[in-house]
């Protein structure tokens, strides 16, 4: 067994953590989430760096929030009260190559957790659109990459570190604690504070790129599960403004892209002749490298680069989760409001993501597909929409994204998850005087 314990991947390190590792502090301007559209209820916040820290703030709180690294549009992860940042929590803990796992403390960011995985010979099976986010915070909201046989970055999950209401350390694993595991892992800020995260590997590979322009929607009607699989992770961008479909990303491993080397068609849609960004009026510098230029897994997984902001952060976000094999006529009743839809939308993509079996997860127990939705950030236009999408898409027993906005009501929702009864009695569990819940568990959950 490899052991580096706590490799610091992150340099940066703030004089306040350093110095006064459990102190709270008052910023000076209001705390915000990374898109801006949603102030904190609360400017007292903590930098914990140890176990240690996060139990002793967990007993002296009354009442906190997780907070990771805040790409939440909703206010999942707000507290009136104390929020405690999981920035710092950040470093390598253990590489195990006998058992292929890797442990990591729960702040640590994909981007930075994948290079140096790649530079020991591993690999994880998927990665999301965005490689600034945090390992905790992407999985304990069911946050996912793309592909029919991909499941959302929490299937990768095999062991937890958790700080209960008490303060008291949980260490879960999938193998020992099979009767509640898959309800812990995508947790969604209500079981506690999660602290190390234990994840499986695989060998590393290489990947290249490949985009295509103006996909006709009729293609979708015979032919969508064979576009979907035709690479390791493929995705649709769409504006909804005219029948076709914008840009196909079609992400191969190496062995599986060479057919596209030579492939000037994809289904109708012409191979593109540059480098493109979802919104092609946008530079791709940003985006990974395209054209089939070969890569790591880590640098053409992801649609952005890490060493880059993908964008100003100006947006909005939705997504919703719909049956793999309704997806053509969820997509076709989008469309129907694509009129409505496209004055107030950046750009719409559509992903597959394989089922699972945690219990919060959107992908629980179908395979199913994601559209989603960038707007511009106009949220009194946005919430106007969200609802005749919602209705749109209940036929299908659309789920939404829990860091994502949606207007879909606690009555709907208990109906779409059917664990969440054994959800709620884990909560309690965990959390008997609610300390770790707020307004947006309350009201979405009912958990009062």
């Amino acid at each position: 067994m490899e052991r580096r314990p706590f490799i610091k991947l992150s340099s940066v390190v703030t004089a306040g953590s350093t110095l006064v590792p459990v102190s709270e502090w008052l910023t000076a301007d209001p705390l915000k989430n990374w898109a801006g559209n949603i102030t904190y209820s609360t400017s007292s916040v903590s930098y914990p760096a140890s176990r240690e820290e996060v139990q002793a703030l967990v007993k002296k709180q009354a009442k906190l929030k997780g907070l990771g690294t805040r790409h939440c549009f909703n206010r999942i992860a707000d507290s009136r009260d104390f929020l405690l940042s999981t920035r710092e929590l950040n470093k390598v803990v253990a590489l195990d190559t006998q058992s292929n796992t890797v442990t990591v403390e729960g702040g640590i960011k994909y981007g930075e957790l994948a290079p140096y995985l790649h530079e020991k010979g591993y690999a994880l099976p998927n990665l999301a659109s965005l490689p600034h986010i945090s390992v905790g915070g992407s999985i304990t909201t069911g946050t996912h990459g793309s592909g029919v046989t991909n499941g959302n970055l929490a299937t990768s999950v095999v062991g937890l570190e958790l700080i209960d209401a008490k303060g008291e350390v949980h260490q879960l694993s999938k193998g020992r604690d099979s009767d509640v595991f898959d309800g812990t892992v995508v947790g969604l800020g209500a079981l506690g504070i999660i602290t190390k995260v234990t994840l499986a590997l695989q060998p590393a590979f290489q990947m290249q790129q490949y985009v295509y322009e103006q996909l006709p929607m009729g293609q979708l009607q015979n032919n969508f599960d064979e576009i979907m699989s035709a690479g390791h992770s493929v995705s649709l961008f769409t504006d909804w403004r005219t029948d076709k479909v914008n840009e196909v990303w079609i992400k191969c491993r190496e062995e599986e892209g060479e057919r596209f080397a030579t492939r000037p068609e994809f289904f109708g849609a012409k191979a593109a002749t540059r480098h493109l960004h979802p919104i092609a009026e946008l530079s791709a510098e940003n985006c990974t490298e395209q054209m089939g230029v070969p890569g790591p897994w880590y640098e053409r997984l992801p649609h952005f680069k890490m060493g880059f902001t993908p964008s100003s952060g100006v947006e909005l976000q939705s997504e919703y989760f719909v049956p793999r094999e309704q997806a053509v006529e969820a997509i076709r009743a989008v469309a129907r409001l694509g009129k409505q839809i496209n004055p107030h939308l950046m750009i719409t993509e559509i992903r597959t993501i394989a089922a699972d079996t945690l219990w919060m997860s959107p992908c629980y127990q179908r395979p199913s597909v994601a559209i989603h939705f960038t707007w511009k950030q106009d949220w009194p236009a946005v919430s106007k929409l969200l609802p005749l999408i919602e209705q749109e898409l209940a036929p299908f027993g659309v789920r939404p994204h829990w860091g994502k906005l949606f207007t879909m009501a606690t009555t709907v929702l208990a109906a779409r998850y059917e664990r969440l009864p054994d959800f709620k009695k884990l909560v309690n569990r965990f959390d008997p005087t609610g300390k770790f819940r707020n307004d947006f568990l309350n009201t979405t959950l009912a958990l009062q």
